[in-house]
């Protein structure tokens, strides 16, 4: 990966640091938030749910119309501007005694993380050449990792002197990148064009919904980051359900230390082969080991076997993210290249439904009948996948001006 890293412009480089950076400024902070709410502002722990899931959904949303704005306006102010928002979301959150400016500051903190992920993507689009840009995204999720995998021990250090510390340091995290973006940052790169494209953002909607294969693959974004965003959250309720909580412990601890090793090691050299030209078969393979790795988790009785069955089930997230970010890159017009990206943001929808469906599905049906769900939401999101992936071109969007 390092030798990759060389070939590339700076401008990709540093684009590729934003992923590190703010990636480890999200992990350190996020784990402890339900002990700062709980602890700071005496939430319960339903209440911090729908405080941290609510602020979630509302970012998601809202980064369809920051995908809007990466294709409007050049991406140098646009990167500089949401890294401020992210700086000012940690601080807001670490000063106010408010609790509802404190979830307005959770919410513009996660809008300037995903507004920052859709430009990142669009403008890997617009630097790199289509046989590099699936090498510069497992590069970029490798990264991400790296950042999650790190962050949550840093969080724990630093939470254990102070409870406000994760967020000054997740804050400085954000001036570092910022700073250097300030200096170094592409300025002379300009949005894509726009010559027949409606100008306003409701336009702009309707041409999203025109395209049926950007509505499948939203769809089957959705579907199956109901399995793959909250895997921690959902394998909990199950453990905590059905073993003791000194078993739970365990189990989780190694799923996580998998899945980190596994993203860590395998995720640039197993990324790098996906092929532009047999996405269909990459995705087929990535969803398939998801079925395996759910699979394993319903029969799993030790520690090992829980392990064993998170190998399979990281191997099939290493594959299905970077071809699904190949999968829009292709199908998305270069002047509409980060509103299909924003609109890709949505499936986070669906990881924010996971723990909710799953533990309806714990409380009022035998335990294993949560896996039966996951493996259907899987089938039913590779449906949609590949239903987007089979529609031709001509069919799928027309933006003329309407």
């Amino acid at each position: 990966m390092l030798a990759a890293l060389k070939q590339y412009p700076s401008s990709v480089i540093l684009l590729l640091s934003s992923s590190l950076l703010l990636s480890l400024g999200r992990a350190i902070t996020l784990p402890y938030l339900v002990v700062y709410l709980s602890s700071g502002f005496d939430l319960g722990i339903n209440d911090i749910g729908l405080m941290v899931g609510g602020a979630l959904i509302i970012a998601s949303l809202m980064s369809v119309y920051g995908g809007y704005l990466t294709d409007k306006f050049s991406s140098y102010p646009l990167i500089l501007c949401f890294t401020i928002c992210f700086i000012t979301g940690f601080v807001g959150m670490c000063l106010t005694g408010s609790i509802w400016l404190f979830f307005c500051f959770l919410v513009v903190f996660n809008f300037a993380y995903s507004v920052i992920d859709v430009v990142v993507k669009a403008t890997f689009g617009r630097l790199l050449p289509l046989n590099e840009q699936s090498r510069a995204f497992s590069v970029r999720y490798t990264l991400i990792n790296v950042g999650h995998a790190v962050g949550p021990f840093l969080g724990a250090c630093l939470a254990h002197m102070s409870l406000k510390l994760p967020f000054v340091v997740s804050a400085s995290l954000g001036a570092v990148f910022f700073f250097a973006y300030l200096l170094y940052g592409e300025r002379r790169l300009n949005p894509g064009e726009t010559t027949s494209i409606p100008l306003s953002f409701m336009a702009v909607g309707r041409v999203l919904l025109r395209d049926r294969r950007l509505v499948c693959f939203t769809l089957g974004g959705v579907l199956s980051t109901v399995v793959i965003g909250q895997y921690t959250a959902y394998l909990s309720q199950y453990l905590v359900t059905t073993y003791t909580a000194e078993f739970t412990y365990q189990v989780i601890s190694a799923v996580v230390a998998v899945n980190a090793v596994v993203v860590i090691f395998l995720q640039y050299p197993l990324g790098k082969r996906i092929s532009v030209n047999h996405l269909n078969l990459w995705l087929i393979a990535g969803l398939s080991l998801f079925l395996i790795g759910v699979t394993g988790f319903a029969m799993a009785s030790s520690v090992l076997q829980w392990s064993i069955a998170m190998l399979v089930f990281t191997l099939g997230e290493i594959i299905v993210f970077p071809t699904e970010y190949m999968f829009i890159d292709r199908i998305a017009p270069a002047a509409l290249r980060g509103i299909y990206y924003g609109a890709q943001n949505l499936s986070n929808l669906g990881g924010a439904l996971g723990p909710v469906l799953c533990g309806y599905a714990l409380v009022n049906y035998p335990a294993q009948w949560m896996f039966y769900m996951l493996a259907a939401f899987i089938i039913a999101g590779g449906f949609f996948y590949l239903l987007g992936a089979s529609i031709r071109e001509d069919q799928g969007h027309n933006i003329k001006q309407p």
